[in-house]
Protein backbone atom coordinates (compact mmCIF):
# COMPACT_ATOMS: atom_id res chain seq x y z
CA UNK A 1 0.00 0.00 0.00
CA UNK A 2 2.98 2.34 0.32
CA UNK A 3 3.04 3.09 -3.42
CA UNK A 4 -0.69 3.81 -3.40
CA UNK A 5 -0.57 6.35 -0.62
CA UNK A 6 2.63 8.36 -0.92
CA UNK A 7 1.17 10.93 -3.28
CA UNK A 8 2.35 13.90 -1.27
CA UNK A 9 6.07 13.44 -1.83
CA UNK A 10 6.81 15.96 -4.52
CA UNK A 11 8.37 19.33 -5.23
CA UNK A 12 6.80 22.41 -6.83
CA UNK A 13 8.71 24.82 -9.06
CA UNK A 14 7.80 27.41 -11.76
CA UNK A 15 6.75 25.88 -15.10
CA UNK A 16 8.87 25.18 -18.13
CA UNK A 17 7.94 23.98 -21.58
CA UNK A 18 9.57 20.52 -21.48
CA UNK A 19 9.65 17.76 -18.94
CA UNK A 20 12.91 16.20 -17.87
CA UNK A 21 13.98 13.51 -15.45
CA UNK A 22 15.87 15.16 -12.59
CA UNK A 23 17.81 14.07 -9.53
CA UNK A 24 16.18 15.07 -6.26
CA UNK A 25 17.29 18.48 -5.03
CA UNK A 26 18.48 19.61 -8.46
CA UNK A 27 16.89 23.06 -8.18
CA UNK A 28 15.60 25.57 -5.63
CA UNK A 29 12.10 24.32 -4.89
CA UNK A 30 9.30 24.26 -2.36
CA UNK A 31 8.96 20.80 -0.83
CA UNK A 32 5.47 19.48 -0.13
CA UNK A 33 5.58 16.03 1.41
CA UNK A 34 3.36 13.67 3.31
CA UNK A 35 3.82 10.24 4.83
CA UNK A 36 1.40 7.55 3.63
CA UNK A 37 -0.86 7.75 6.67
CA UNK A 38 -0.89 11.53 6.52
CA UNK A 39 -2.12 11.52 2.94
CA UNK A 40 -4.87 9.05 3.78
CA UNK A 41 -6.11 11.10 6.72
CA UNK A 42 -5.03 14.64 5.84
CA UNK A 43 -7.40 17.52 6.62
CA UNK A 44 -9.41 19.40 4.02
CA UNK A 45 -8.28 22.17 1.73
CA UNK A 46 -5.08 23.90 2.69
CA UNK A 47 -2.81 26.60 1.29
CA UNK A 48 -1.58 26.07 -2.23
CA UNK A 49 2.13 25.39 -2.70
CA UNK A 50 1.92 26.21 -6.40
CA UNK A 51 3.64 29.25 -7.96
CA UNK A 52 1.84 29.89 -11.27
CA UNK A 53 3.62 31.76 -14.03
CA UNK A 54 3.30 32.55 -17.73
CA UNK A 55 3.63 29.42 -19.84
CA UNK A 56 6.85 29.05 -21.80
CA UNK A 57 4.99 27.57 -24.78
CA UNK A 58 3.76 30.51 -26.85
CA UNK A 59 1.31 28.25 -28.69
CA UNK A 60 -0.88 27.95 -25.59
CA UNK A 61 -3.82 30.30 -25.05
CA UNK A 62 -2.78 33.52 -23.35
CA UNK A 63 -4.88 33.06 -20.22
CA UNK A 64 -3.29 29.71 -19.37
CA UNK A 65 -0.89 29.66 -16.44
CA UNK A 66 1.78 27.03 -15.89
CA UNK A 67 3.86 25.50 -13.14
CA UNK A 68 5.81 22.29 -12.68
CA UNK A 69 5.79 19.54 -10.12
CA UNK A 70 8.36 16.91 -9.24
CA UNK A 71 7.20 13.40 -8.40
CA UNK A 72 9.04 10.12 -7.84
CA UNK A 73 9.83 7.97 -10.85
CA UNK A 74 8.82 5.02 -8.67
CA UNK A 75 6.08 5.77 -6.13
CA UNK A 76 7.29 2.80 -4.07
CA UNK A 77 10.49 4.84 -3.53
CA UNK A 78 9.15 8.36 -2.81
CA UNK A 79 12.56 9.67 -1.71
CA UNK A 80 14.28 8.41 -4.85
CA UNK A 81 14.80 9.87 -8.28
CA UNK A 82 12.31 12.53 -9.37
CA UNK A 83 10.71 13.56 -12.65
CA UNK A 84 9.27 16.95 -13.41
CA UNK A 85 5.81 17.38 -14.94
CA UNK A 86 4.32 20.54 -16.43
CA UNK A 87 0.89 21.52 -15.09
CA UNK A 88 -1.38 24.04 -16.84
CA UNK A 89 -4.39 25.96 -15.50
CA UNK A 90 -7.23 27.94 -17.00
CA UNK A 91 -8.15 30.14 -14.00
CA UNK A 92 -11.70 30.65 -12.82
CA UNK A 93 -13.12 33.79 -14.45
CA UNK A 94 -16.66 34.25 -13.14
CA UNK A 95 -18.13 36.38 -10.42
CA UNK A 96 -19.77 33.28 -8.93
CA UNK A 97 -18.32 31.81 -5.76
CA UNK A 98 -15.47 29.49 -6.70
CA UNK A 99 -16.41 25.83 -6.20
CA UNK A 100 -13.03 24.21 -6.68
CA UNK A 101 -10.84 22.65 -9.38
CA UNK A 102 -11.71 20.42 -12.32
CA UNK A 103 -8.88 18.16 -13.48
CA UNK A 104 -9.02 17.32 -17.21
CA UNK A 105 -7.37 13.90 -17.61
CA UNK A 106 -5.94 13.58 -21.15
CA UNK A 107 -6.25 10.51 -23.37
CA UNK A 108 -3.83 8.77 -25.67
CA UNK A 109 -2.13 7.36 -23.71
CA UNK A 110 0.67 9.80 -24.28
CA UNK A 111 -1.29 12.98 -24.95
CA UNK A 112 -0.36 16.31 -23.38
CA UNK A 113 -3.20 17.50 -21.20
CA UNK A 114 -1.79 21.03 -21.19
CA UNK A 115 -1.85 21.37 -24.98
CA UNK A 116 -5.21 19.60 -25.08
CA UNK A 117 -6.70 21.98 -22.50
CA UNK A 118 -5.43 24.96 -24.48
CA UNK A 119 -6.99 23.69 -27.72
CA UNK A 120 -10.34 23.04 -26.06
CA UNK A 121 -10.40 26.14 -23.82
CA UNK A 122 -13.68 27.34 -25.31
CA UNK A 123 -15.52 24.26 -24.08
CA UNK A 124 -14.71 25.20 -20.48
CA UNK A 125 -15.96 28.82 -20.65
CA UNK A 126 -19.13 28.31 -18.58
CA UNK A 127 -17.48 25.90 -16.15
CA UNK A 128 -14.82 28.50 -15.39
CA UNK A 129 -17.48 30.70 -13.82
CA UNK A 130 -17.00 28.47 -10.77
CA UNK A 131 -13.89 26.34 -11.29
CA UNK A 132 -10.23 26.52 -12.08
CA UNK A 133 -9.50 23.90 -14.74
CA UNK A 134 -6.13 22.15 -14.65
CA UNK A 135 -4.36 19.44 -16.60
CA UNK A 136 -0.89 17.97 -16.84
CA UNK A 137 1.68 16.73 -19.31
CA UNK A 138 1.64 13.28 -17.69
CA UNK A 139 4.72 11.15 -17.23
CA UNK A 140 3.79 9.12 -20.33
CA UNK A 141 3.64 12.12 -22.66
CA UNK A 142 5.87 11.05 -25.54
CA UNK A 143 7.84 14.29 -26.02
CA UNK A 144 9.71 14.59 -22.74
CA UNK A 145 13.37 14.47 -23.68
CA UNK A 146 13.86 11.41 -21.45
CA UNK A 147 13.15 8.71 -24.03
CA UNK A 148 13.84 9.17 -27.77
CA UNK A 149 10.75 10.77 -29.33
CA UNK A 150 11.41 9.39 -32.81
CA UNK A 151 11.50 5.90 -31.34
CA UNK A 152 8.29 6.30 -29.32
CA UNK A 153 6.24 7.43 -32.32
CA UNK A 154 7.21 4.34 -34.30
CA UNK A 155 6.73 0.63 -33.70
CA UNK A 156 6.44 -2.76 -35.36
CA UNK A 157 3.74 -3.85 -37.78
CA UNK A 158 1.60 -6.34 -35.90
CA UNK A 159 0.78 -9.66 -37.54
CA UNK A 160 -1.99 -12.07 -36.49
CA UNK A 161 -0.32 -15.35 -35.46
CA UNK A 162 -1.80 -18.64 -36.64
CA UNK A 163 0.48 -20.89 -34.56
CA UNK A 164 2.22 -20.89 -31.21
CA UNK A 165 5.54 -20.46 -33.03
CA UNK A 166 4.29 -17.37 -34.87
CA UNK A 167 3.04 -15.97 -31.55
CA UNK A 168 6.51 -16.42 -30.05
CA UNK A 169 8.15 -14.85 -33.11
CA UNK A 170 5.84 -11.82 -32.82
CA UNK A 171 6.95 -11.50 -29.20
CA UNK A 172 10.61 -11.49 -30.24
CA UNK A 173 9.97 -8.76 -32.85
CA UNK A 174 7.97 -6.69 -30.40
CA UNK A 175 10.62 -6.94 -27.70
CA UNK A 176 13.41 -5.93 -30.06
CA UNK A 177 11.48 -2.81 -31.10
CA UNK A 178 10.64 -1.94 -27.49
CA UNK A 179 14.19 -2.35 -26.20
CA UNK A 180 15.45 0.20 -28.73
CA UNK A 181 13.37 2.83 -26.90
CA UNK A 182 13.58 1.40 -23.38
CA UNK A 183 17.39 1.23 -23.39
CA UNK A 184 17.65 5.00 -23.01
CA UNK A 185 16.12 4.86 -19.49
CA UNK A 186 14.73 1.47 -18.38
CA UNK A 187 13.75 2.70 -14.89
CA UNK A 188 11.61 5.50 -16.29
CA UNK A 189 10.20 3.34 -19.09
CA UNK A 190 8.97 0.71 -16.63
CA UNK A 191 6.98 3.23 -14.53
CA UNK A 192 4.64 4.70 -17.14
CA UNK A 193 1.50 2.87 -16.04
CA UNK A 194 -1.79 4.66 -15.38
CA UNK A 195 -1.67 4.02 -11.63
CA UNK A 196 1.57 6.02 -11.47
CA UNK A 197 -0.18 8.77 -13.46
CA UNK A 198 -3.02 8.67 -10.91
CA UNK A 199 -0.59 9.05 -8.01
CA UNK A 200 0.93 12.03 -9.82
CA UNK A 201 -2.58 13.53 -10.04
CA UNK A 202 -2.98 13.08 -6.28
CA UNK A 203 0.33 14.88 -5.76
CA UNK A 204 -1.05 17.77 -7.81
CA UNK A 205 -4.19 17.84 -5.61
CA UNK A 206 -2.03 18.05 -2.48
CA UNK A 207 0.04 20.85 -4.03
CA UNK A 208 -3.09 22.80 -5.00
CA UNK A 209 -4.37 22.60 -1.43
CA UNK A 210 -7.72 21.19 -2.57
CA UNK A 211 -9.69 18.83 -0.31
CA UNK A 212 -11.21 17.09 -3.34
CA UNK A 213 -11.04 17.33 -7.12
CA UNK A 214 -13.63 16.99 -9.86
CA UNK A 215 -12.52 15.23 -13.05
CA UNK A 216 -13.27 14.95 -16.75
CA UNK A 217 -11.52 11.83 -18.07
CA UNK A 218 -11.40 11.68 -21.86
CA UNK A 219 -10.77 8.51 -23.91
CA UNK A 220 -7.83 6.56 -22.43
CA UNK A 221 -7.85 9.11 -19.61
CA UNK A 222 -10.54 6.89 -18.17
CA UNK A 223 -7.89 4.36 -17.11
CA UNK A 224 -5.96 6.77 -14.81
CA UNK A 225 -9.40 8.08 -13.75
CA UNK A 226 -10.33 4.57 -12.62
CA UNK A 227 -6.94 4.14 -10.92
CA UNK A 228 -7.42 7.41 -9.03
CA UNK A 229 -10.90 6.29 -7.98
CA UNK A 230 -9.44 3.05 -6.62
CA UNK A 231 -6.49 4.61 -4.84
CA UNK A 232 -8.00 7.84 -3.52
CA UNK A 233 -11.81 7.46 -3.44
CA UNK A 234 -12.23 10.03 -0.67
CA UNK A 235 -10.62 12.71 -2.84
CA UNK A 236 -13.15 12.47 -5.68
CA UNK A 237 -15.89 15.11 -5.64
CA UNK A 238 -17.21 14.21 -9.11
CA UNK A 239 -16.00 12.23 -12.12
CA UNK A 240 -17.02 12.38 -15.78
CA UNK A 241 -15.97 9.64 -18.20
CA UNK A 242 -16.16 10.94 -21.79
CA UNK A 243 -15.76 8.26 -24.47
CA UNK A 244 -13.54 6.47 -21.98
CA UNK A 245 -11.78 3.14 -22.30
CA UNK A 246 -13.12 0.59 -19.82
CA UNK A 247 -10.61 -2.08 -18.76
CA UNK A 248 -13.54 -4.12 -17.44
CA UNK A 249 -15.33 -4.46 -20.78
CA UNK A 250 -15.02 -7.76 -22.65
CA UNK A 251 -12.46 -7.36 -25.44
CA UNK A 252 -14.78 -8.64 -28.17
CA UNK A 253 -18.13 -7.30 -27.01
CA UNK A 254 -16.56 -3.89 -26.58
CA UNK A 255 -16.13 -3.82 -30.39
CA UNK A 256 -19.79 -4.52 -31.20
CA UNK A 257 -20.52 -0.78 -31.70
CA UNK A 258 -17.87 -0.81 -34.45
CA UNK A 259 -19.78 -3.56 -36.24
CA UNK A 260 -22.93 -1.46 -35.92
CA UNK A 261 -21.06 1.45 -37.48
CA UNK A 262 -19.99 -0.81 -40.35
CA UNK A 263 -23.68 -1.60 -40.93
CA UNK A 264 -24.38 2.14 -41.14
CA UNK A 265 -21.49 2.54 -43.59
CA UNK A 266 -23.04 -0.17 -45.80
CA UNK A 267 -26.43 1.56 -45.64
CA UNK A 268 -24.84 4.91 -46.55
CA UNK A 269 -23.11 3.30 -49.54
CA UNK A 270 -26.44 1.90 -50.73
CA UNK A 271 -28.06 5.34 -50.53
CA UNK A 272 -25.23 7.65 -51.64
CA UNK A 273 -23.81 8.00 -55.14
CA UNK A 274 -20.63 9.49 -53.64
CA UNK A 275 -19.74 5.99 -52.42
CA UNK A 276 -17.34 4.32 -54.88
CA UNK A 277 -19.09 1.00 -54.15
CA UNK A 278 -22.61 2.33 -54.71
CA UNK A 279 -24.82 -0.32 -56.27
CA UNK A 280 -22.75 -3.25 -54.97
CA UNK A 281 -23.21 -5.48 -51.93
CA UNK A 282 -20.59 -3.66 -49.88
CA UNK A 283 -20.55 -6.22 -47.07
CA UNK A 284 -19.87 -9.05 -49.51
CA UNK A 285 -17.20 -7.05 -51.35
CA UNK A 286 -15.45 -6.26 -48.06
CA UNK A 287 -15.56 -9.76 -46.58
CA UNK A 288 -14.34 -11.33 -49.82
CA UNK A 289 -11.46 -8.82 -49.99
CA UNK A 290 -10.41 -9.54 -46.40
CA UNK A 291 -10.52 -13.31 -46.88
CA UNK A 292 -8.54 -13.10 -50.13
CA UNK A 293 -5.95 -10.75 -48.64
CA UNK A 294 -5.35 -13.14 -45.73
CA UNK A 295 -4.42 -15.77 -48.32
CA UNK A 296 -2.51 -13.46 -50.69
CA UNK A 297 -1.75 -9.97 -49.28
CA UNK A 298 -2.65 -7.00 -51.48
CA UNK A 299 0.47 -5.07 -52.62
CA UNK A 300 0.92 -1.34 -52.16
CA UNK A 301 2.06 0.30 -55.36
CA UNK A 302 5.57 1.71 -54.97
CA UNK A 303 6.25 -0.08 -51.64
CA UNK A 304 8.30 -3.23 -50.96
CA UNK A 305 6.49 -6.59 -50.75
CA UNK A 306 6.50 -6.62 -46.93
CA UNK A 307 4.16 -3.59 -46.99
CA UNK A 308 1.41 -5.64 -48.68
CA UNK A 309 -1.90 -5.68 -46.77
CA UNK A 310 -3.26 -8.86 -45.22
CA UNK A 311 -6.95 -9.04 -44.36
CA UNK A 312 -5.96 -8.27 -40.77
CA UNK A 313 -4.11 -5.14 -41.94
CA UNK A 314 -7.17 -4.03 -43.91
CA UNK A 315 -9.45 -4.45 -40.88
CA UNK A 316 -7.12 -2.45 -38.63
CA UNK A 317 -6.65 0.32 -41.20
CA UNK A 318 -10.38 0.58 -41.94
CA UNK A 319 -11.66 0.73 -38.36
CA UNK A 320 -10.89 4.42 -37.57
CA UNK A 321 -12.75 5.57 -40.68
CA UNK A 322 -15.65 3.21 -39.97
CA UNK A 323 -16.22 4.67 -36.50
CA UNK A 324 -15.36 8.31 -37.29
CA UNK A 325 -16.78 9.09 -40.75
CA UNK A 326 -16.55 12.88 -40.48
CA UNK A 327 -19.32 15.49 -40.75
CA UNK A 328 -22.82 14.45 -41.75
CA UNK A 329 -24.03 14.28 -44.52
CA UNK A 330 -20.77 14.32 -46.51
CA UNK A 331 -19.00 11.67 -44.38
CA UNK A 332 -15.64 12.37 -46.06
CA UNK A 333 -13.82 9.49 -44.37
CA UNK A 334 -16.44 7.03 -45.57
CA UNK A 335 -15.99 8.43 -49.08
CA UNK A 336 -12.23 7.85 -48.82
CA UNK A 337 -12.69 4.38 -47.32
CA UNK A 338 -15.04 3.21 -50.06
CA UNK A 339 -12.54 4.34 -52.68
CA UNK A 340 -9.72 2.53 -50.83
CA UNK A 341 -11.77 -0.69 -50.71
CA UNK A 342 -12.51 -0.47 -54.42
CA UNK A 343 -8.82 0.01 -55.27
CA UNK A 344 -7.75 -2.84 -52.96
CA UNK A 345 -10.33 -5.16 -54.54
CA UNK A 346 -8.64 -4.29 -57.83
CA UNK A 347 -5.25 -5.34 -56.50
CA UNK A 348 -3.70 -2.16 -55.02
CA UNK A 349 -3.88 -1.26 -51.30
CA UNK A 350 -2.46 2.24 -51.90
CA UNK A 351 -5.74 3.88 -50.88
CA UNK A 352 -5.33 2.50 -47.37
CA UNK A 353 -1.59 3.16 -47.30
CA UNK A 354 -2.06 6.78 -48.40
CA UNK A 355 -4.31 7.80 -45.53
CA UNK A 356 -2.41 5.70 -42.96
CA UNK A 357 0.81 7.36 -44.10
CA UNK A 358 -0.66 10.86 -43.62
CA UNK A 359 -0.96 10.33 -39.87
CA UNK A 360 1.78 7.79 -39.16
CA UNK A 361 4.43 8.25 -41.90
CA UNK A 362 4.17 4.49 -42.38
CA UNK A 363 2.32 2.60 -45.14
CA UNK A 364 0.76 0.29 -42.52
CA UNK A 365 -0.42 1.12 -39.00
CA UNK A 366 2.48 0.68 -36.57
CA UNK A 367 2.03 -0.38 -32.94
CA UNK A 368 3.33 2.85 -31.40
CA UNK A 369 5.81 2.15 -28.63
CA UNK A 370 4.74 5.39 -26.95
CA UNK A 371 1.22 4.01 -26.46
CA UNK A 372 2.23 0.44 -25.69
CA UNK A 373 4.56 1.52 -22.88
CA UNK A 374 1.39 2.36 -20.91
CA UNK A 375 -1.04 -0.16 -22.44
CA UNK A 376 1.13 -3.13 -21.56
CA UNK A 377 1.85 -2.03 -17.99
CA UNK A 378 -1.91 -1.50 -17.60
CA UNK A 379 -2.49 -5.16 -18.39
CA UNK A 380 -3.86 -4.79 -21.91
CA UNK A 381 -1.91 -7.76 -23.22
CA UNK A 382 -2.95 -11.39 -23.44
CA UNK A 383 -2.16 -13.68 -20.54
CA UNK A 384 -0.84 -16.34 -22.91
CA UNK A 385 -1.31 -17.94 -26.33
CA UNK A 386 -4.44 -19.78 -25.16
CA UNK A 387 -6.18 -16.55 -24.18
CA UNK A 388 -5.24 -15.07 -27.56
CA UNK A 389 -6.75 -18.03 -29.40
CA UNK A 390 -9.93 -17.91 -27.32
CA UNK A 391 -10.35 -14.18 -27.98
CA UNK A 392 -9.68 -14.64 -31.68
CA UNK A 393 -12.34 -17.35 -32.00
CA UNK A 394 -14.88 -15.20 -30.18
CA UNK A 395 -14.06 -12.20 -32.39
CA UNK A 396 -14.50 -14.20 -35.57
CA UNK A 397 -17.90 -15.34 -34.26
CA UNK A 398 -19.26 -11.93 -33.19
CA UNK A 399 -17.41 -9.47 -35.46
CA UNK A 400 -17.89 -10.67 -39.05
CA UNK A 401 -16.48 -7.52 -40.66
CA UNK A 402 -13.92 -6.08 -38.25
CA UNK A 403 -12.61 -9.08 -36.30
CA UNK A 404 -8.95 -8.47 -35.59
CA UNK A 405 -9.27 -5.01 -34.08
CA UNK A 406 -9.90 -6.56 -30.66
CA UNK A 407 -6.54 -8.35 -31.04
CA UNK A 408 -4.32 -5.58 -32.33
CA UNK A 409 -3.44 -3.63 -29.16
CA UNK A 410 -3.05 -6.76 -26.99
CA UNK A 411 -0.82 -8.40 -29.60
CA UNK A 412 1.53 -5.42 -29.34
CA UNK A 413 2.20 -6.46 -25.72
CA UNK A 414 3.38 -9.98 -26.59
CA UNK A 415 7.01 -10.23 -25.48
CA UNK A 416 6.87 -7.05 -23.35
CA UNK A 417 10.00 -6.80 -21.16
CA UNK A 418 8.25 -5.64 -17.94
CA UNK A 419 5.28 -7.19 -16.09
CA UNK A 420 1.89 -5.48 -15.95
CA UNK A 421 1.58 -3.43 -12.76
CA UNK A 422 -1.89 -1.88 -13.14
CA UNK A 423 -4.30 -4.65 -14.05
CA UNK A 424 -8.03 -3.92 -13.80
CA UNK A 425 -9.35 -4.16 -10.24
CA UNK A 426 -12.80 -3.46 -8.76
CA UNK A 427 -13.83 0.07 -7.88
CA UNK A 428 -14.59 0.79 -4.20
CA UNK A 429 -18.15 1.66 -5.24
CA UNK A 430 -19.47 2.37 -1.74
CA UNK A 431 -16.81 5.03 -1.16
CA UNK A 432 -17.38 6.97 -4.40
CA UNK A 433 -19.93 9.63 -5.37
CA UNK A 434 -22.23 8.94 -8.35
CA UNK A 435 -20.42 9.33 -11.67
CA UNK A 436 -21.48 10.58 -15.12
CA UNK A 437 -20.62 8.83 -18.38
CA UNK A 438 -21.01 10.35 -21.85
CA UNK A 439 -20.19 9.07 -25.30
CA UNK A 440 -21.17 8.76 -28.95
CA UNK A 441 -22.67 5.84 -30.84
CA UNK A 442 -19.25 4.20 -31.07
CA UNK A 443 -17.64 4.94 -27.67
CA UNK A 444 -20.58 5.19 -25.24
CA UNK A 445 -20.33 1.58 -24.07
CA UNK A 446 -16.98 2.11 -22.37
CA UNK A 447 -18.14 5.09 -20.32
CA UNK A 448 -21.44 3.42 -19.47
CA UNK A 449 -19.66 0.24 -18.38
CA UNK A 450 -17.46 2.18 -15.96
CA UNK A 451 -20.16 4.30 -14.31
CA UNK A 452 -22.65 1.46 -13.88
CA UNK A 453 -20.24 0.06 -11.30
CA UNK A 454 -20.87 3.05 -9.01
CA UNK A 455 -24.39 3.23 -7.49
CA UNK A 456 -26.51 6.21 -8.46
CA UNK A 457 -24.49 7.06 -11.57
CA UNK A 458 -25.93 8.05 -14.96
CA UNK A 459 -24.89 8.01 -18.61
CA UNK A 460 -25.84 10.11 -21.66
CA UNK A 461 -25.37 8.94 -25.23
CA UNK A 462 -25.02 11.28 -28.19
CA UNK A 463 -26.97 9.84 -31.11
CA UNK A 464 -24.19 10.55 -33.56
CA UNK A 465 -20.47 10.24 -34.14
CA UNK A 466 -17.52 11.87 -32.43
CA UNK A 467 -15.03 11.22 -29.66
CA UNK A 468 -14.15 13.35 -26.65
CA UNK A 469 -17.48 15.16 -26.91
CA UNK A 470 -16.98 17.74 -24.15
CA UNK A 471 -13.65 18.99 -25.46
CA UNK A 472 -14.88 18.95 -29.06
CA UNK A 473 -17.61 21.45 -28.17
CA UNK A 474 -20.80 19.36 -28.23
CA UNK A 475 -23.24 21.80 -26.59
CA UNK A 476 -25.70 19.17 -25.34
CA UNK A 477 -23.00 17.08 -23.66
CA UNK A 478 -21.33 20.21 -22.24
CA UNK A 479 -24.65 21.28 -20.68
CA UNK A 480 -25.18 17.92 -18.95
CA UNK A 481 -21.56 17.73 -17.76
CA UNK A 482 -21.54 21.31 -16.45
CA UNK A 483 -24.80 20.82 -14.56
CA UNK A 484 -23.39 17.73 -12.91
CA UNK A 485 -20.02 19.28 -12.03
CA UNK A 486 -21.57 22.49 -10.69
CA UNK A 487 -24.57 21.11 -8.78
CA UNK A 488 -23.81 17.36 -8.62
CA UNK A 489 -27.23 16.77 -10.26
CA UNK A 490 -27.28 13.91 -12.75
CA UNK A 491 -29.51 13.63 -15.85
CA UNK A 492 -32.51 11.31 -15.75
CA UNK A 493 -32.06 7.69 -16.86
CA UNK A 494 -32.32 7.30 -20.64
CA UNK A 495 -31.29 10.88 -21.42
CA UNK A 496 -29.79 11.26 -24.89
CA UNK A 497 -28.27 14.03 -26.96
CA UNK A 498 -29.61 14.25 -30.53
Amino acid sequence: MVAALTAGAMVISPGRGRVRALAIGAAMTVLVSAAPAAVAASPGAGPSAVAWADCADENLVKEMRCTSIKVPVDWAEPAGRQIELTVGMLPATGAQRRTGTVFAIPGGPGGSGVADLSRSAGSFAELRDRFDVVSVEPRNTVDKGVLPYDCLITGPWITRPDTRGEYAELGRRNRAAVERCRAADPEFFDHLDSASVARDMEAIRVALGEEKLSFIATSYGGVPGIAYSRLFPGRVRAMVFDGSVSPYLDRVRGRLPHEESFTRFVAWCAASTTCALHGQDVGEVWRALVARADRVPVPVKGEPPRAAYSGFDLQVAAAPSIVSPGPDPEFPRWVELADAIKRAAGGDASGFADYVRRSTKSPKVPAFTGMNMTHCLDGLGFRDYEEYQETRREGERLLPNLAGNELWHPLACVGWPAPATNRAAPLPAGELPPYLGVGSLTDFDGSADIVRRVPGSAAVQRQGYGHGLYKSGDSCVIAHVNRYLISLRLPAPGTVCG
